[in-house]
C-alpha cells in the first residue's frame, strides 16, 4: 500500500517537472536537430538573424506575459505598436532627427503613447466589464485606424545613424539591439519578481475572489497591467523602427500570433496565475528558431504553422494538467 502511494505521489511530480522544463527541452531539441541538419544553422551570423528577428517580438511578448499572468488576454498590440512606432518616427523626425539632438524625446513619447493606449484599454475591460480579448480587439483596431490617420498610408523613414546603430553597430557578431533587449528583460524579470505588482499580478491570475477577498484591489491591479504591456508594446515598436529604418500602418502586423503563440509555447498558463518572463523568452526563441530552421532548410513556410499549432496545443494541455495535477488518463 505504501509503495503505491509513493508512486502515486510520483506521478504527478514527475508530470510537474517535465511540464515546467517541457519548453526548455523543446528548445534544446529543436537547436540540436536543426544544428544536425545544416552545418550553419549554429554559426554567429544566423544566430544573430536569429536575435534580431526576436528582439521586437520578444518586447511585445513580454507585455502580453503580465496579461496573462493575470488570467486575461490583450490583442490590441498590433494596433499599439503600429500606433506608437508612427508616432515615434514623426516625433523623431519633428525634433530634427537625431537621437544626439532632441530626437530622443520621441522614445519618451512613444512609451507615453503606449502606455496611454493599455490605460484606455483596461479600463474599457475593467469599468465597462467587457471581456479583455473584446476590448483589447477593439482598441487594437483603434490603433491600427490611427496609425493609417497619422501616415496617411505613407512610410515615415527614420535615418538617423546613431538609432539605426541599435542595428548596425555589432558587439561579438551581435547587434546592440539585442543586448538593450537584454536589459529589457531583466527589468521585466525584476517587476515580476520582486515588486509588489508584479507579485499582484500572479495573485489575481491565481484566483481573482481570492485575490479580491483578501484586500486586493483586482481591478486597478488590471488596469496597471494593460498600461504595463502597452509600455513593452511601445519598445517593440521602437525595435521594429530600429530594425527597418521606417514606420508605417502595418509595423505591427503579425505581433499578435507570434507574441501570443511565444507566451503560450512558453509555459505560461493561459488560465493564469504560472509562468513568467524566462518562459517568455524560450517561447519567442522557439518560434523563431523554427521559422529560421526553416527558412534554411529550404521548406514550406505552412510547416512551420503547422508545428507551431502543434506545439500550443501541446503547450496548454501541460499546462491545464500542471494547474490540476491530474495523472494522464
Amino acid at each position: 500500500m505504501r509503495a503505491a502511494l509513493l508512486a502515486a505521489g510520483a506521478l504527478p511530480a514527475r508530470q510537474a517537472f517535465f511540464s515546467r522544463w517541457a519548453p526548455a527541452l523543446t528548445l534544446g531539441a529543436l537547436v540540436a536537430a536543426l544544428s544536425a541538419a545544416h552545418a550553419h544553422f549554429l554559426s554567429v551570423g544566423n544566430l544573430a538573424r536569429i536575435a534580431i528577428a526576436s528582439a521586437p517580438a520578444l518586447m511585445i511578448a513580454l507585455g502580453v506575459t503580465f496579461i496573462v499572468i493575470m488570467g486575461s488576454i490583450d490583442l490590441s498590440m498590433e494596433g499599439t505598436v503600429s500606433a506608437s512606432a508612427v508616432l515615434f518616427a514623426l516625433a523623431f523626425n519633428a525634433l530634427g532627427g537625431s537621437v544626439a539632438g532632441l530626437g530622443g524625446l520621441a522614445v519618451v513619447l512613444a512609451l507615453l503613447a503606449g502606455a496611454a493606449a493599455g490605460l484606455v484599454n483596461g479600463l474599457v475591460h475593467v469599468q465597462l466589464r467587457i471581456p479583455s480579448f473584446m476590448a483589447s480587439l477593439a482598441m487594437g483596431f483603434v490603433g491600427m485606424g490611427l496609425s493609417v490617420l497619422l501616415t496617411g498610408g505613407d512610410i515615415v523613414r527614420v535615418e538617423d545613424e546613431v538609432f539605426r546603430s541599435l542595428l548596425f553597430l555589432r558587439i561579438l557578431g551581435f547587434p546592440l539591439m539585442v543586448y538593450v533587449a537584454a536589459l529589457v528583460v531583466l527589468a521585466a524579470w525584476f517587476i515580476q519578481r520582486n515588486t509588489t505588482l508584479g507579485r499582484h499580478f500572479h495573485a489575481v491570475g491565481g484566483g481573482e475572489e481570492l485575490a479580491h477577498a483578501s484586500g486586493l484591489n483586482v481591478q486597478r491591479v488590471r488596469i496597471l497591467g494593460f498600461t504595463l504591456a502597452g509600455v513593452f508594446y511601445a519598445i517593440g515598436a521602437i525595435f521594429a523602427v530600429a530594425r527597418g529604418g521606417m514606420a508605417e500602418s502595418l509595423t505591427g502586423s503579425n505581433y499578435m500570433f507570434t507574441s501570443v503563440t511565444a507566451v503560450v509555447v512558453g509555459g505560461t498558463s493561459l488560465m493564469g496565475g504560472s509562468g513568467g518572463v524566462w518562459n517568455t523568452v524560450v517561447g519567442v526563441l522557439i518560434v523563431h528558431v523554427i521559422a529560421n530552421g526553416m527558412v534554411v532548410l529550404g521548406l514550406p513556410g505552412y510547416l512551420q504553422d503547422g508545428t507551431l499549432g502543434v506545439l500550443i496545443i501541446v503547450a496548454v494541455v501541460l499546462s491545464a494538467r500542471r494547474l490540476s495535477h491530474s495523472p494522464v488518463k
